[in-house]
């Protein structure tokens, strides 16, 4: 049975049974608290904490996830995989626990012929919480099964919370019996391999506080609804049904092994440690494949980091099994012809993702060509100083600067008769680690408890007027202070107000919040920032400036009219420069993030080159021409498969309702799903001066603009300076810059000749400082100060021609002169003085710490400095002293 298969005779069960089918939500999942969607449950957080009602009473889907926190056991177990596909029915306080389990019971056991999974109910084991009696009795009367194969486990494997305050409850599990030959008997309780989990019911009953760990927290009461979530492994059913070992076996991933196994030549199933680099492969590469078609870029930090880390397992571990050009072109295509049936945007997006994974795997090669230079040096070292052991730092420092893998720096390390300190390179990898999670968990304890809206949610979304109002009368549904809701609050006071109507834009898409003000009887309060803090729920963060502002009061939201107007040109500049960056570039250069405010657009896109002086200009035309055109701005609110079939451009990672706002500008030329703000032609948004263009990571370049009334600010700014250039350098505007290229050419020659003056006067003293010569102890010594001189390197060159003329004896010329304002020290030693034990590093430290700084260098030459240019007669004096013990 196919893995897609599999997946809509799911869908097609629970929809028969009055469940609504909800499409698969991206892996980039807009929960401030995670980076992806790592657990069907995550796009229905909302429903079932009850912060925002449920649409449906019913659902069932089969989510998308990634998973990254396990991903050591990639390739090693059946099971772990870091993308998989999660299937799941869902009631929002309709059925309970018998409706659950009834509807897993049916679907499992059912004949394949009547549209069930076929299991044999002989090879299925069930777990409760230990203190579900209520479920334990269940499964015995609604699924006929038989009470020993019932086992009772507790909160550490039967018990689901999400780790902090809010819904919890108790689960029971589905596991699929492989038989004698995987394992001992003794059922899930034993945790062997052999009882595969393949469905796991979470029966959410109750809310929780006081959250001290997991599985350490107080339980508050019942939720106002119990809900069920239920979770089906999509490609723990596949290898089971599809009679392989492992979920790198199924038809969706082998294919992605196979042509590894092929580009290799080694052969899948000879060797332990080659059969775990292939099922990484084809983990890694899927996952890949998977996150790029939901926008994700690699970079070096947040998702594109992970991303990133994937391709280069992968990578390595083709490495490792002696490929060492590249791979990617080859095994991308696999992975795409494997998934493109079941996510057709793979296929779609092939161009662009292709790109973005030749791009990484070639920066990557060079990253090891690069990584195997330094580790060769550090071998060289090791041997040199008669060691066998690379240090755990030296590991550490080619893994986390240059990327460069544990595992080929132990393997090289190995051809070379050298052994690596793994265990100083564990212990730093810990330490990191250990930074990482306290980073994680102090961002987590920084979420904001949701939990408070819920009621104000609860009496229906907030109404936006916004696009065709800039006031509106409405009242006040909610005060929260610090979190807490409150009856009112009074002057001077930060507070939060929720209106059920309000004009005020809420920041999202890219666009920054509305400015304005919200009064009322007796009261007016100055908006300091609009947000969404759950969906369909607009909160005004506002300073009460006059009365007391409470519940139940009349409130009206008055919008700043001249911000709205200049961040609703610099929103529709952004589509504008979209478009026309499509235009100059290609389909490939799609939005990759966007910020809008009063007279300033930022815009990210995928490129993975800078852009030439002539394509920046070339874009700027496009959009300006845009401009003159006085194209036609449209809005219309449509199905969102309607939307993409118009050619409708959606925003990687943006998370989208069944109906969405569709914004044209000259028709099908620039057509995107936004719910921003906009002008009603192009001519309204005046002007776009592109300002700025740079890289925000390795896949990704930036535009900056400034638009209307700002922009021309800007361009006057200019005209003026090119005016006041013109007036005083006496030449034509178009001959400015050959006049200030002559200009810096003959700056440039002066400055030549003038060091070269300066050297040469320097050079003059030679004598007379060579003449200075005393001897201190057994060493001959020049200690002496120059006054000013240009450069530092002066002064060391001048000290080393001093030491030539003062023979073979042992000899320490340290001379100091100011440079630039701050004192420099130049200590030279020959040879003599070097085996006498003199160093000149010694004497320049010392040196600079009587100017107030530090120094140090080579036993022949030394540099220090500091910041008291008055100390440097006593500097030179320490340097005699230091000679004199």
């Amino acid at each position: 049975m196919k893995t897609a298969e599999i997946a809509q005779r799911f869908l097609d069960y629970f929809e028969k049974n009055g469940h609504t089918i909800v499409p698969s939500a991206s892996l980039v999942t807009d929960d401030p608290a995670l980076l992806f969607t790592v657990a069907g449950m995550v796009p229905f957080i909302p429903y079932l904490s009850g912060d925002v009602p449920a649409p449906y009473a019913r659902a069932a889907d089969n989510q998308k996830c990634i998973r990254t926190n396990d991903i050591e056991e990639v390739g090693k177990t059946p099971r772990h995989g870091t993308f998989f596909q999660m299937l799941g029915n869902w009631s929002f306080g309709d059925y309970f626990k018998e409706g659950a389990i009834r509807f897993a019971w049916e679907l499992l056991t059912a004949a394949e012929e009547d549209g069930g999974l076929g299991f044999d109910p002989k090879d299925l084991w069930v777990t409760v919480y230990e203190d579900d009696d209520e479920a334990f009795e269940l499964w015995q009367t609604v699924a006929g099964f038989p009470e020993e194969r019932i086992q009772r486990l507790g909160k550490d494997t039967n018990y689901w919370s999400t780790g902090l305050p809010g819904p919890a409850g108790p689960c029971s599990e589905i596991f699929f019996d492989r038989g004698p030959a995987y394992g001992i008997d003794g059922g899930p309780a034993t945790d062997d391999d052999r009882y595969v989990e393949i469905w796991n019911l979470v029966f959410m009953q109750y809310e929780i506080t006081n959250v001290r760990s997991k599985y350490d927290f107080d339980i508050v009461g019942e939720l106002p609804a119990k809900n069920i979530d239920t979770g089906m492994g999509l490609e723990r059913i596949a290898f089971i049904k599809q009679g392989v070992d492992n979920m790198y076996e199924t038809d969706q991933v082998r294919p992605v092994l196979d042509k590894a196994v092929e580009l290799s030549g080694r052969t899948y199933g000879a060797n332990h440690d080659d059969d775990v680099r292939f099922r990484v492969i084809a983990d890694h590469v899927r996952s890949s494949l998977m996150l790029m078609s939901d926008g994700v870029t690699p970079s070096n930090d947040g998702r594109g980091y992970i991303l990133r880390r994937l391709m280069r397992r992968a990578i390595r571990s083709m490495r490792l099994l002696g490929m060492e050009g590249p791979t990617f072109a080859e095994l991308f295509a696999a992975s795409r012809d494997a998934m493109k049936d079941a996510y057709p945007v793979v296929e779609t997006d092939w161009a662009r993702i292709s790109q973005y994974a030749l791009a990484e795997e070639a920066t990557f090669l060079r990253t090891l060509a690069a990584g195997e230079s330094i580790l060769d040096e550090s071998l060289d070292q090791t041997k040199a100083s008669g060691g066998t052991t690379v240090a755990g730092a030296e590991a550490f420092l080619l893994h986390d600067t240059y990327g460069f893998p544990i595992d080929l720096t132990l393997e090289i390390a190995q051809e070379a008769g050298l052994t690596v300190d793994r265990a100083a390179f564990d212990t730093l990898m810990q330490e990191q680690r250990s930074r990482a999670k306290a980073d994680a968990k102090a961002r987590k304890r920084q979420l904001a408890d949701t939990s408070v809206y819920r009621d104000l949610r609860a009496q229906g979304e907030t109404v936006f007027t916004g696009y065709t109002d800039l006031e509106t009368p409405s009242r006040v549904l909610g005060v929260l202070v610090d979190g807490v809701s409150v009856d009112r609050a009074g002057t001077g006071q930060i507070a939060e107000v929720i209106l059920a109507d309000t004009a005020l834009y809420a920041e999202s898409g890219g666009q920054v919040a509305d400015k304005g003000v919200i009064v009322g009887p007796g009261y007016e309060l100055d908006v300091i920032d609009v947000q969404k803090p759950v969906p369909g729920l607009i909160s005004h963060t506002v300073e009460v400036t006059s009365g007391e502002v409470g519940v139940g009061q009349a409130a009206t939201s008055i919008v700043d009219a001249a911000n709205r107007r200049a961040a609703r040109q610099a929103h529709s500049a952004t589509h504008l420069v979209h478009a026309a960056l499509r235009d100059t570039l290609g389909r490939t250069a799609t939005q990759a993030g966007s910020l809008n405010r009063a007279g300033y657009m930022r815009f990210d896109f995928t490129w993975g080159q800078s852009l030439s002086d002539a394509t920046k200009t070339e874009i700027e035309e496009i959009a300006n021409n845009a401009v003159r055109d006085n194209l036609e701005v449209t809005t219309r609110v449509l199905a969102l498969d309607e939307a993409k079939s118009l050619g409708a451009m959606a925003l990687f990672g943006e998370k989208y309702g069944d109906t969405v706002r569709m914004v044209d500008i000259g028709g099908p030329w620039s057509r995107e799903l936004c719910a921003g703000t906009h002008v009603s032609s192009s001519a309204e948004v005046g002007l776009i001066s592109l300002v700025g263009e740079s890289s925000v990571g390795a896949s990704n370049r930036r535009v900056e603009a400034l638009v209307g009334l700002d922009a021309f600010r800007s361009l006057a700014a200019e005209r003026a300076l090119v005016s006041q250039l013109t007036s005083t350098l006496k030449t034509p505007r178009e001959q400015l810059p050959a006049r200030i290229a002559e200009l810096t050419a003959s700056l440039k020659a002066a400055e030549k000749k003038i060091a070269a003056f300066e050297a040469k006067a320097l050079g003059d003293r030679l004598p007379a400082l060579a003449s200075t010569a005393a001897r201190v102890g057994g060493t001959v010594v020049v200690a002496e100060s120059l006054g000013t001189a240009s450069s530092a390197d002066d002064v060391r060159s001048l000290a080393l021609q001093v030491r030539e003329r003062l023979g073979s004896d042992a000899a320490v010329v340290a001379l100091g002169a100011e440079v630039n304002g701050r004192p420099v020290v130049i200590v030279a030693t020959n040879d003599s003085a070097r085996r006498a034990g003199v160093k000149a590093g010694v004497l320049a430290k010392g040196a600079a710490a009587v100017l107030g700084g530090g120094g140090g260098g080579r036993d022949d030459v030394a540099q220090g400095g500091g910041t008291d240019a008055s100390a440097l007669p006593a500097a030179l004096t320490s340097v005699k002293d230091a000679l004199d013990l």
